[in-house]
């Protein structure tokens, strides 16, 4: 098997406020590319979306622009910007920092088909 795809032409785009999230889908990697702009959060933009309180979806992401802010359920946080890789388990949230867009590739298996999608 062999499969090539390119995140400027994809295979669906979801928009939701204050973002949208680009995905291609090949045979075992979905792959991302999210744009959250100023005054993105989670719990504001994509919960009502998503019908959860926290974000529950595993991230494999790398951010290349901006800051992102993420709290987990159970208190812990950080912030990632351009250049770092991050692992994110379910249940958390997470915001834009500063007056840039935050752009991050996430490498997930589910997450771009169903992320911020309704239940």
């Amino acid at each position: 098997m062999l499969e090539v795809k390119a995140p400027s032409r994809p295979d669906e785009k979801r928009e939701f406020p204050h973002g949208h999230l680009e995905a291609v889908h090949l045979s075992g990697l979905d792959f991302s590319v999210a744009t959250f702009d100023p005054g993105w959060r989670w719990s504001q933009d994509v919960a009502p979306i998503a019908g959860t309180e926290s974000c529950q979806f595993h991230h494999n992401g790398m951010v290349v622009q901006g800051r992102l802010h993420i709290r987990m359920d159970d208190g812990a946080e950080t912030e990632v910007g351009p250049g770092e890789v991050f692992v994110c388990s379910p249940g958390h949230d997470a915001w834009t920092v500063g007056d840039e867009p935050c752009v991050a590739y996430d490498f997930a298996g589910q997450t771009a088909k169903d992320y911020a999608k309704p239940k």
